[in-house]
């Protein structure tokens, strides 16, 4: 086909738009549009125009650069919701290192259920290898929700710090009580230093992937290693056992002397199961909560996406999310819970207070209730502790229960860390004659009124989920007062002469509302004012190192020079990294500017020369002139 006749339409440009958004490659869509036409010559255009078409209006669109289309997709996003939050951290150089964001959805979120939380930061997005990190928890379907992201340049204890503060003004200065992170040292620090009361658990699935890699060799030939360690990790819920259950592992594959070990241990209250009973988990010991959500990023992004795509595809990923919690909600309303028990006053209470995803884990603690027997009572006027065993289980629990206040404690503290009551609690309440849970022991997050309650954004405003829906909901409203109003003066000429008298008048107002409006809007453009003049403008995004492949130490000139001698080469050049650029044996000023530290890289040391030798590592740390040029031929003769 000729390059004259080849031409895509206007109907083909938006297909080949709504294609690119969907995230479908341009190879697919080539073909899904042959297969609509019938034919790859119906077309009336090649694949290659299609790269040609989607490379031009990314270079139309990226006319601003990054920093201009970020800048500017965040100005719209305050535009349509003034309770979107973003904020971001530059460099010496004025370009941008950290960016952070929330929409006011995920300011609501966070504030009905910002009680624990997830951050990840595994997952790079683009080619210039920023880690996109995560801030993720459980809705009251047990849903992930999102917080919060960033696109982090590195992963040092300045960019977390300035993340987490970040994180925290955004949402009002609200703290988790739980946090759960992977075995960042720099994270875990930044962590402790802003939010030191908020307690920090360790990914149980990056420990498993860890003592796989440093302790794979003790897995082999049928050992049971890590079985062992997965049950020091989750089975075991007193300490006394668990301390014996860590001595029995050490000594029976003789593992005294690993790092790993003794790091591993001196981080037990952050992962074990019986030292994590006094923290609130809601049932999280792991990140995989964001790592699902990392997964639904990978399957829509490639790596050469620009920020307006990211962007595109994030708000995609962010919907699909919410359409879920919108699925969930309407069966919850539409449908009732299944009772194992239909007699049951607790079981018909809770189905109708609880979620259905929470109510069918409340069930399973009734069911369980039935295999218990109380072994043991201690029963006085008003305080009653119990003895909980259960059949063909090893192991027992205490109960407490005050009959005056009706409180109750569990040895297991299943209520303390996931909201809900634990079976021997019920069992408890069966023999004490108690046919409904205290209102005290209904937690509100796992309930269908969940959601209900004022939430106040940075700025101490109301947040609005979606401004434009009190307006239709207001919209109609309005129409329903005008039709009954047009219905009730139809029977006389005289009340719809009065009904169109004022409906002029209103007309009139509106109009004259609307050109003001107009006038203020024009006022307003003439004279952008988007920052203050005294906050530096970023001008770019700052590439981050590429960090695939081996990580080889950069050679020397000597080396170089060796190398070049070999071809008849004895011009001096300078070592070029992998991303061309020049590395010079010099000291660079360390600066810092909004909390983030640029310095040059380490220095490179000399080696001791013997007496009358010449070392060229030397020479080059030093000034060069134009005598050296000639000393150095000589010593090299």
């Amino acid at each position: 086909m000729l390059a004259s006749h080849r031409k895509i339409t206007e109907v083909q440009a938006l297909e080949i738009d709504l294609a690119e958004d969907s995230g479908l490659r341009q190879k697919s869509t080539f073909q899904l549009m042959s297969t609509h036409a019938g034919h790859r010559a119906n077309l009336g255009f090649t694949e290659l125009d299609i790269n040609n078409y989607i490379s031009a209006k990314r270079k139309k669109r990226m006319v601003r650069g990054e920093a201009g289309c970020l800048l500017q997709y965040f100005q719209r996003q305050l535009l349509e919701n003034p309770s979107f939050f973003h904020a971001y951290q530059v460099d010496t150089e004025e370009k941008i290192t950290n960016v952070f964001w929330c929409d006011a959805n995920m300011v609501l979120d966070y504030g009905y259920f910002g009680d624990v939380l997830s951050l990840d930061t595994t997952y790079c997005t683009n080619n210039a290898n920023r880690p996109l990190a995560l801030f993720s928890g459980f809705n009251h379907y047990r849903g992930s929700i999102i917080f919060g992201a960033a696109l982090m340049y590195d992963e040092t204890i300045e960019s977390f710090k300035w993340l987490f503060d970040t994180f925290l003004q955004a949402h009002n200065n609200k703290k988790p009580r739980t946090i759960f992170t992977d075995q960042d040292q720099a994270m875990a620090r930044a962590l402790a230093e802003v939010m030191p009361e908020t307690h920090h658990g360790l990914c149980t699935w990056h420990l498993m992937q860890n003592a796989i890699k440093r302790l794979g060799n003790l897995m082999k030939g049928g050992s049971y290693f890590l079985r062992d360690l997965k049950r020091c990790m989750y089975e075991y819920d007193d300490e006394a056992i668990f301390e014996k259950a860590w001595t029995d592992l050490i000594n029976e594959y003789k593992v005294h002397d690993r790092n790993w070990i003794k790091s591993a241990y001196a981080l037990k209250k952050k992962w074990a199961s019986c030292y994590m009973k006094e923290a609130f988990t809601l049932g999280m010991r792991s990140t995989q909560v964001s790592e699902s959500l990392n997964a639904h990023f990978k399957s829509c992004m490639k790596p050469n996406l620009d920020i307006t795509q990211f962007f595109k595809h994030f708000e995609q990923v962010v919907e699909e999310k919410r359409g879920k919690e919108l699925t969930c909600e309407y069966e919850s309303s539409h449908k009732l819970a299944r009772l194992i028990y239909e007699s049951s006053p607790i079981l018909i209470q809770m189905g109708k207070i609880y979620t259905h995803s929470v109510f069918e884990l409340f069930q399973n603690e009734f069911k369980l209730f039935l295999a218990l027997s109380i072994s043991e009572r201690n029963e006085s006027h008003s305080l009653c502790e119990y003895v909980i065993t259960m059949v063909n289980h090893e192991g027992s629990w205490r109960v407490s229960f005050d009959r005056a206040s009706m409180s109750i404690t569990c040895s297991c503290k299943k209520f303390d860390t996931f909201g809900i009551l634990c079976s021997h609690a019920l069992k408890v309440f069966e023999a004490n004659d108690v046919k409904v849970v205290p209102q005290k022991y209904i937690l509100t997050r796992w309930t269908r009124e969940a959601r209900y309650g004022i939430v106040k954004d940075s700025r101490g405003n109301e947040v609005e989920g979606d401004p434009k829906l009190s307006r239709t909901r207001m919209f109609r409203q309005v129409v329903s007062k005008f039709i009954r109003v047009a219905a009730d003066a139809s029977s006389s000429e005289e009340c719809l002469e009065i009904v169109d008298n004022t409906v002029e008048v209103m007309c009139t107002k509106i109009i004259e509302f609307r050109l003001q409006a107009r006038d203020n809007e024009c006022h307003i453009n003439d004279n952008p004012t988007f920052v203050s003049s005294d906050v530096m403008q970023p001008n770019g995004f700052k590439t981050r190192p590429s960090r695939k492949g081996p990580q080889r130490r950069p050679k020397s000139w000597v080396e170089c020079q060796s190398k070049r001698g070999k071809r008849g080469q004895t011009q001096r050049a300078p070592y070029k990294g992998p991303q061309n650029q020049v590395y010079e044996a010099r000291e660079l000023p360390t600066q810092l500017l909004d909390g983030v530290s640029c310095s040059a890289p380490p220095t490179y040391a000399a080696p001791q020369t013997q007496d009358g030798q010449f070392s060229f590592t030397t020479y080059l740390m030093a000034p060069l002139n134009d005598t050296d040029i000639g000393d150095i031929g000589v010593n090299l003769l």
